[in-house]
């Protein structure tokens, strides 16, 4: 019979920072910026549109800057894919560890994300979790990324749906996540059982690792078992947002 470790008892009280400076910054994208109109928690400073996509958007409190794709262009420098859309914002106030637990659904599950850096990776990870009903996305303070453009436009409406909880110690918020009552499965290519197999109740916090390295040796300790995900031998492993979509759906099926 399968047992839990011993767990720590200090509980994370630390609140989830925005994801960065409180600085204002710049969401793009048809999905990304209708979800963010909609939200009732989200501050828009500015919002700039075509004419063409100015009369698709839903009743908000502000009214867009009618101007062209070349202007969106030059406002976002870069190579952004605005679809001639952009909104200026401020990062959304996200919830820390122990509101998000409390107000959390306990048949779904919960996601963990330790140093996975890549915004894009993030956003669509988001974007998984929405799809399949997790209660939201645990990562770090640091080597975490911050919420940007590339993040939400990954996202795709997700940003706005699903919390993005940041924690300063990842191994204790662990331990804190398995105090409430997770069983908490890391996913890496040696786990000794499928995911399947091995999720024992609804209520299971999935563990992903960096893109690169995977999970570090102190967040493997802290889970209760590493597991895999049924993926072919001559294969190594996913990409992690991918690994995140196909441990969700083994999770919710």
């Amino acid at each position: 019979m399968t047992t839990r470790k011993q767990r720590r008892t200090r509980p994370s009280t630390r609140k989830s920072t925005p994801g960065g400076p409180s600085a204002s910054h710049w969401l793009y994208g048809l999905h990304a910026v209708h979800a963010a109109l909609e939200n009732p928690r989200r501050e828009i400073r500015r919002l700039i549109a075509t004419e063409a996509v100015a009369t698709t958007l839903p009743a908000a409190t502000i009214r867009p800057e009618i101007v062209d794709r070349r202007a969106i262009d030059e406002t976002l420098r870069g190579d952004a894919v605005h679809q001639g859309i952009a909104a200026q914002v401020l990062p959304l106030e996200q919830p820390d560890l122990e509101t998000a637990l409390t107000a959390a659904d306990a048949d779904a599950p919960l996601l963990v994300l330790d140093h996975v850096t890549d915004p894009h990776n993030v956003g669509a990870i988001l974007r998984s979790a929405a799809a399949f009903g997790a209660q939201g996305v645990i990562t770090t303070d640091r080597h975490a990324p911050p919420e940007t453009g590339a993040l939400a436009k990954a996202a795709a409406g997700a940003l706005e749906r699903v919390p993005l909880v940041r924690v300063a110690n990842l191994a204790r918020a662990l331990s804190r996540i398995a105090q409430a009552g997770y069983w908490v499965l890391g996913l890496a290519a040696d786990g000794a059982r499928g995911l399947a197999e091995a999720a024992p109740v609804p209520r299971t916090a999935l563990v992903l690792g960096a893109e690169d390295t995977g999970l570090r040796r102190l967040t493997r300790e802290t889970c209760d078992e590493i597991v895999r995900l049924p993926i072919r031998d001559d294969v190594d492993s996913l990409n992690v947002s991918n690994a995140a979509a196909v441990g969700l759906y083994e999770l919710t099926r």
